[in-house]
């Protein structure tokens, strides 16, 4: 019984922080994290796939400094690992952010900024904290989703013009 109200709480309270984090990179960084939800509204696919690969690369290349690092002995190779999972890191903050608010956006629609991405902070957090199918499925797919979105976010710039029938 002790263990589901610890879970319980660190759900609430890791909702309620997640939340706030959001809300001030969103407020912080607004055209960085506006670039990635657009990436992940208009091209989910192919934010998936990039975020993939630029996941599997770069998590390789970090558990190779490492593995170099322990087998060598050399501390120095520590250091290069560290600053690839930071870029990971980096990628998912702002990637999960646009994610959030793309979120918040289709739950809240008529809502205010903040209020939406209070809606899709909450609502991203709970439904990852769903036992095997948040854990497994849902949370992967969103973080690689996002940090293809954060990648794509540098590549365009600006959405596409419509043009229309003359």
């Amino acid at each position: 019984m002790n263990e589901l109200l610890g879970l319980t709480a660190a759900i609430v309270v890791g909702s309620l922080t997640l939340t706030a984090f959001f809300l001030v990179v969103s407020a912080l960084f607004p055209n960085r994290v506006a670039r990635a939800r657009a990436m992940a509204e208009g091209s989910p696919g192919r934010s998936f796939g990039v975020g993939l690969i630029n996941w599997l690369f770069l998590s390789a290349l970090a558990f190779t400094f490492f593995v170099l690092s322990e087998n060598l002995g050399l501390r120095l190779f520590t250091l290069p690992g560290v600053m690839v999972l930071a870029i990971i890191t980096i990628g998912l903050i702002f990637g999960l952010a646009g994610l959030v608010q793309l979120v918040g956006e289709r739950l809240a629609p008529s809502k205010g900024p903040a209020a939406r991405t209070i809606w899709g902070a909450v609502s991203m957090t709970l439904a990852c904290a769903t036992p095997v199918v948040g854990w497994f499925i849902l949370l992967p797919y969103a973080a690689v989703t996002a940090l293809g979105a954060f990648v794509l976010s540098f590549l365009y710039t600006r959405p596409k013009a419509e043009v229309s029938p003359s």
